[in-house]
């Protein structure tokens, strides 16, 4: 549970995101030799379901909006039964990034359930590393798991994630309609939506003299000379490598031209001689609290700031930007149920509990993370106080699903292209 913060009695509360970031699953799990090179993989013959033709087993693929993958289900991994009661006396396990769902919707779950006796348990990781190698290791029966939309093709083909039962989660009917069939889990299958971002970024206008919005390219601020000491970016490769992509125009985020990321280097190094700015991915703290005047963030990293500032601090002062749609980064996170837990059946009621929309505006109060809710429109969220006014760039819009940049799962030669750009770049930082 979250700790008490010791200025307002309110929670803390942590972005979801960790230095190791999930989208660092393929490259360090273990999973790839499980499931096979991609390169392989490119080779066969796929149908539209995903699977590999002539065999029943599931090929991993890198699913994309262009390329929509509907993972099949193995003979061996069905869904459970329609129908069943929940496991009397359980304790679901659920296994997440800390601070990344609400204690109080939780207990008002249990509370509809108090008659089965379930009782939910939270365990926390701090990367996807270590949150595998215990799920693999089976030392823990972990119900649920909270992977981001680039990890459900290893979850599926190497068989850790059960598929859903959709007659136990009618309320899938209050999200977006393109999270009731996206690309990267073609009818829902294995996953549910949890949450959605942005990427921007945040500053403070008692110490920002100018509107950052206003720039003819915001990113440049990042390259400003006059903020030196003063910004920090994103301790996340996939993020900092983007942004400078973006600065520069080009809108593929998961490129894998030499040259572009040649060039990426080239100006993150200027960058560094220019501003030195701090990584880091404690921004949702560090601005509200001063160490920082600027920054780059989550949207959902912007909605906690608030909580963060002095005691009696002026949460006005805080602003968010992200580019236009279709210009910048939006993601989104899931729900799963990871095949070697004891209880599905629970698992699935609390899929349904949380997509609720009083229980999703719940859990978005805590996390600062929006879900994908049909009835949470920009001007609910500040009427709710979810967001201030100020901050309302931070809601994520429908339409930013339609047009924005995906960071998709990156083939492992790519991948190692970012990663020397990142590491040399924060050599230097």
């Amino acid at each position: 549970m979250p700790d008490a913060d010791s200025r307002d009695g309110r929670p803390r509360r942590r972005p979801m995101r960790r230095p190791f970031t999930r989208r660092d699953f393929l490259r360090f799990s273990g999973l790839a030799a499980a499931a096979g090179p991609l390169a392989a993989c490119a080779r066969q013959s796929t149908s539209l379901s995903g699977a590999k033709t002539g065999s029943a087993a599931p090929t991993l693929q890198i699913a994309s909006p262009n390329h929509p993958v509907t993972w099949p289900i193995a003979a061996d991994n069905q869904p459970i039964a329609s129908g069943l009661l929940p496991e009397k006396n359980a304790t679901l396990q659920l296994y997440n990034y800390a601070d990344y769902i609400d204690p109080a919707t939780l207990k008002a779950f249990e509370k509809k359930y108090a008659k089965y006796g379930l009782k939910v348990k939270v365990s926390t990781f701090n990367d996807t590393n270590e949150a595998l190698a215990k799920i693999r290791s089976g030392t823990v029966p972990f119900d649920i798991y909270f992977p981001s939309y680039d990890a459900i093709g290893k979850l599926v083909t190497t068989g850790l994630i059960r598929p859903l039962n959709h007659s136990y989660i009618p309320n899938i009917v209050n999200v977006w309609p393109e999270f009731q069939n996206p690309f990267y889990d073609g009818g829902w299958q294995y996953t549910v939506p949890y949450t959605i971002y942005t990427s921007g970024i945040s500053w403070r206008t008692d110490r920002v003299k100018e509107d950052i919005s206003k720039r003819p390219n915001p990113w440049d601020v990042f390259w400003d000379p006059q903020y030196k000491g003063k910004l920090s970016v994103l301790d996340d490769y996939r993020e900092a490598i983007s942004m400078v992509l973006l600065r520069e125009g080009n809108t593929d985020v998961n490129t894998a031209d030499t040259a572009a990321l040649q060039k990426v280097q080239q100006d993150m190094t200027a960058m560094t001689a220019a501003t030195h700015p701090r990584v880091t991915i404690t921004d949702y703290s560090d601005l509200p609290e001063g160490k920082f005047s600027l920054t780059h963030s989550w949207s959902g990293d912007a909605v906690n700031m608030p909580y963060y500032l002095p005691k009696n601090g002026d949460a006005s002062i805080l602003r968010y930007w992200t580019p236009p749609p279709g210009k910048g980064l939006v993601n989104n996170d899931l729900m799963a149920i990871l095949r070697s837990g004891k209880n599905p059946v629970a698992a699935h009621l609390l899929f349904n509990f949380l997509l609720a929309p009083d229980n999703a505006i719940s859990n978005f109060g805590f996390t600062g993370y929006q879900p994908p809710q049909v009835t949470l429109t920009p001007a609910e969220l500040v009427n709710q106080e979810l967001i201030p006014p100020n901050l309302k760039p931070a809601t994520v819009l429908q339409g930013y699903f339609a047009t924005g940049l995906r960071t998709l799962e990156l083939p492992p030669a790519v991948d190692a292209q970012w990663q020397a750009v990142w590491q040399r770049f924060k050599a230097g930082a």
